[in-house]
């Protein structure tokens, strides 16, 4: 294969948004030639990481065994934040609520116990004195966890690829990959304009895995996520400094509310709100951005019974895009039959944004020498039997 210094590069990286822009920071960092191609501009609304704002938590309900990737998470994160200045993480805290005997609550409980994460169990009078804007039922559970938070994604991604670039790596926007190769020699990844070749290939493409992975499609769906931002009451304590990050389970009802705190500096001005739980399928070229009536009359119903606001409060819409994988766990692994030249990382099922700082380091980690000593076995492939 051709080894000019233009064309050659140690490890291609296909779609640099959330985990692409991270495995070309870890990679840079490690003195190794990389190239990041992005079909658009990063970061963008177009996939899963746009609207702002991520929340970031440790009492990991979906498994434990996410625990000690969110703390080195945590730990990246950290070290981002120092090497860009950037503030990426902010510490509001994380409410949650439910039902009694709710199995959500009940998970994160078990996932704080395992790992001695800080949970606090509060009382209906322990809510109302900390934080009074919250209306819940009589009976409701309510729990705190005081070390989450959120991310701000785009701004997460703008310092990873300022990181990379500074560090050397080569960042190709607007250069979609019609396809690639890859064997005993290495690998080709063909653009409309030109043909790069590398040692190494990641491909996190997102919504669009499917399109780029061999096996993948069967077993990944694209849904179409709704969130809404509602302004809050008038005189009521509002932003990051009094009003926390929240998760809140309802009775028969599919997943969990959550939401944010408004933030006067980083888009819409108004308290954040979305649905987690699967949504309607779509595809990423063609998904309708048009907002679902019935949901978002759901979401205002949600915000005026247990937040007090408005009929009329509402700012703004958008659509963001989860892709799912069949158990709702990441797929984190060198890609079968491709001479372990090539890896992925797809599926994140909208809870995948906090673990960022940690899936680039595993990326890096594999592309580099074919495994990681980070505990992410529990992630591979072969659970959903694509060999």
């Amino acid at each position: 294969m051709p080894t000019s210094d233009n064309s050659h590069f140690n490890t291609i990286v296909i779609g640099v948004g959330s985990m692409g822009s991270a495995a070309c920071f870890h990679l840079s960092q490690r003195n190794q030639k990389v190239l990041g191609l992005e079909q658009f501009t990063s970061p963008h609304e177009k996939g899963a990481h746009g609207a702002h704002t991520r929340i970031i938590r440790k009492a990991y309900f979906e498994h434990p065994d996410y625990v000690p990737l969110l703390e080195k998470a945590y730990a990246n994160w950290h070290l981002i934040e120092q090497l860009s200045g950037e503030q990426l993480y902010v510490p509001t805290g994380l409410l949650y609520a439910g039902p009694p005997g709710n199995d959500l609550l009940q998970r994160i409980r078990e996932a704080a116990q395992l790992y001695q994460i800080p949970l606090e169990e509060w009382d209906g009078a322990q809510l109302k004195q900390r934080f009074p804007q919250f209306t819940l039922p009589a009976n409701a559970e309510v729990m705190f966890e005081p070390e989450a938070g959120f991310l701000y994604p785009d701004k997460a991604i703008e310092a990873m690829i300022a990181l990379s670039i500074r560090a050397g790596a080569t960042i190709r926007q607007q250069c979609p990959v019609l396809s690639w190769e890859a064997d005993e020699l290495g690998v080709k990844v063909f653009t409309e304009h030109e043909t790069f070749t590398a040692d190494k290939l990641i491909i996190t493409a997102g919504p669009w895995a499917g399109s780029m992975i061999a096996g993948a499609q069967q077993h990944l769906q694209i849904t179409q996520q709704t969130l809404a931002w509602y302004t809050p009451p008038a005189d009521v304590p509002q932003n990051a400094q009094q009003f926390p990050c929240w998760l809140i389970a309802e009775e028969r009802v599919p997943g969990a509310y959550y939401g944010f705190p408004a933030l006067p500096n980083h888009g819409p001005n108004g308290w954040k709100i979305a649905h987690h739980h699967a949504g309607k399928p779509t595809h990423p070229d063609d998904t309708n951005r048009t907002i679902n009536e019935n949901e978002l009359a759901t979401l205002g119903k949600f915000m005026q019974q247990y937040l007090g606001v408005a009929d009329d409060a509402l700012i703004t819409t958008k659509t963001c895009l989860y892709s799912n994988s069949p158990d709702e766990h990441f797929v984190i692994d060198l890609l079968p039959g491709n001479h372990q030249r090539v890896s992925v990382a797809w599926g994140f099922s909208g809870h995948g944004f906090k673990f960022t700082s940690v899936v680039g380091e595993i990326l890096a980690d594999l592309s580099m020498y074919g495994k990681t000593p980070l505990p992410a076995q529990f992630l591979q492939a072969d659970r959903l039997s694509m060999i």
